[in-house]
């Protein structure tokens, strides 16, 4: 966000300026989904709703967990908030006290660890390099467990990276969490349905069903249906700890808008054909942005299995630039390429920079030209 508002800023300067720093689709939320808000006003439902959501939304999930991932989540086990991310806030100061620890992969989504310290624990960061496929192993996470475990994060597809874990690779880590019964598993799907990988997207508790009554299913509406301001979040888990999840909910900012959740269950219960054409879309993209990186010298990228983002190793484009690090070179894209990337860093893996492709492909092919031309 810091990234985008400064290439906004120097966009109002007169700064040609190409943002890659935003999380979010370019694409238009379809309009059933406009449609359904438009009606929810006029109809009246403007008051506040049950702090975890009206009951027709929360069935409404329910049934999509149920469809899209065979987890069996009754109505009292689902909350909904104002975005995944106050799901994952909620879920930090739901389980943890201070002097707890909680183990976040990185690279990881920059809001973790900080989450974490809110809840006066101490993230455990578990590094995984491009070596490692960004995902990280059984023996990491044992050895990475104490007695003060009492969270981790798993996100899959990954916010920054693309990487997805598989089933048996999340059924690995699974067999190392069953030993430590006191440790809840906060899974982040965000980005299920922005998926390509030959493997169909399996979820944790899919994989791991002894593990569903301390896993903590996070999910949302922004990504795949383009409705990153309507700020409606879910999670699905043990009646308990999403109990504790509500209560500090309702401390804070009680019930999600009530327009937003309307549109949520249009969303949710019609025509999904919008997610498989901003799929395609996607997938078209990163296919580009990583085989245009790789041409770059000093520059390496993985693919990824989903999401919109790119993760490439700038290592050796730093060294041979005479730069100190991932965020100068994001400093001299900025300045001389005019285009606006986020340094790994923020990610928990420097030497790394992070470009969303969630722009045209036109857009991204002006973008890198700049970033080879600057690089080469």
């Amino acid at each position: 966000m810091a990234i985008t508002a400064l290439a906004a800023e120097l966009r109002a300067q007169g700064r040609d300026i190409i943002g890659l720093g935003a999380g979010e689709p370019d694409f238009d939320t379809p309009e059933h989904i406009k449609a359904a808000a438009i009606e929810a006003i006029r109809a009246g439902q403007t008051k506040y709703t049950a702090v975890d959501g009206t009951p027709a939304l929360r069935d409404a999930i329910a049934e999509k967990y149920r469809r899209d991932n065979g987890l069996d989540y009754a109505r009292d086990q689902i909350l909904v908030s104002s975005g995944a991310k106050q799901s994952c806030y909620n879920v930090c100061i739901a389980t943890l006290n201070r002097g707890d620890e909680a183990i976040v992969p990185a690279p990881y989504w920059v809001s973790y660890p900080d989450m974490i310290k809110l809840a006066e624990a101490e993230p455990v960061i578990i590094p995984a390099s491009i070596d490692d496929g960004f995902k990280i192993t059984p023996r990491a996470l044992e050895v990475s467990i104490t007695d003060k475990t009492r969270l981790m994060f798993l996100n899959s597809p990954s916010n920054p990276t693309g990487a997805a874990y598989t089933a048996a690779e999340l059924r690995a880590l699974g067999d190392v969490l069953v030993q430590h019964p006191d440790i809840v598993i906060a899974a982040d799907d965000m980005y299920e349905h922005i998926y390509w990988a030959d493997e169909p997207f399996t979820s944790f508790a899919s994989a791991c069903p002894d593990l569903i009554d301390r896993t903590v299913t996070i999910n949302g509406v922004s990504k795949c249906y383009a409705m990153t301001g309507w700020r409606i979040g879910y999670a699905g888990g043990p009646e308990t700890i999403i109990k504790a999840m509500k209560k500090v909910q309702s401390q804070s900012t009680s019930n999600p808008s009530s327009i937003s959740q309307a549109a949520s269950l249009a969303a949710l219960t019609g025509d999904q054909s919008c997610i498989a054409e901003m799929l395609v879309a996607f997938r078209e993209r990163h296919d580009y942005v990583v085989g245009a990186l790789n041409e770059i010298p000093g520059v390496a990228c993985l693919p990824g299995a989903g999401t919109f983002y790119a993760f490439p190793n700038v290592s050796e484009a730093c060294e041979s630039h005479d730069l100190a690090d991932d965020s100068a070179l994001t400093e001299l894209l900025l300045n001389e390429a005019e285009v606006a990337v986020v340094p790994g860093v923020a990610f928990g893996a420097p030497g790394y920079v992070r470009l969303s492709f969630a722009c045209s492909l036109e857009t991204l092919q002006d973008a890198i030209g700049r970033i080879r031309k600057v690089l080469a």
